[in-house]
């Protein structure tokens, strides 16, 4: 998969981040140290971890990730990665 997500909220730029859902790659997810949760009401699961943000983009960089886009969306930040495939 060489997409992946981040987001936070940004009252929380400290953390937690979300870094993947169901479909991420579970040595990634792994790698990043994120745990899979699944919010009280929600009927999908999400990986987050504790870290800040820059933390997660740097720790997705280190292996080859890179930066295509960043947005706000509402009170949300969103990064998106990408990593070429080989």
């Amino acid at each position: 998969m060489p997409y992946v997500f981040a987001s936070t909220q940004i009252r929380l730029e400290t953390g937690p981040t979300m870094v993947g859902d169901v479909y991420s790659d579970p040595a990634i997810m792994n790698y990043l140290g994120a745990r899979k949760t699944t919010m009280l009401g929600n009927n999908f699961s999400e990986y987050h971890v504790d870290e800040p943000p820059r933390l997660v983009l740097d720790k997705l960089e280190k292996i080859g990730f890179r930066m295509v886009t960043m947005t706000g969306v509402g009170q949300t930040l969103v990064w998106c990665m990408h990593k070429e495939t080989e």
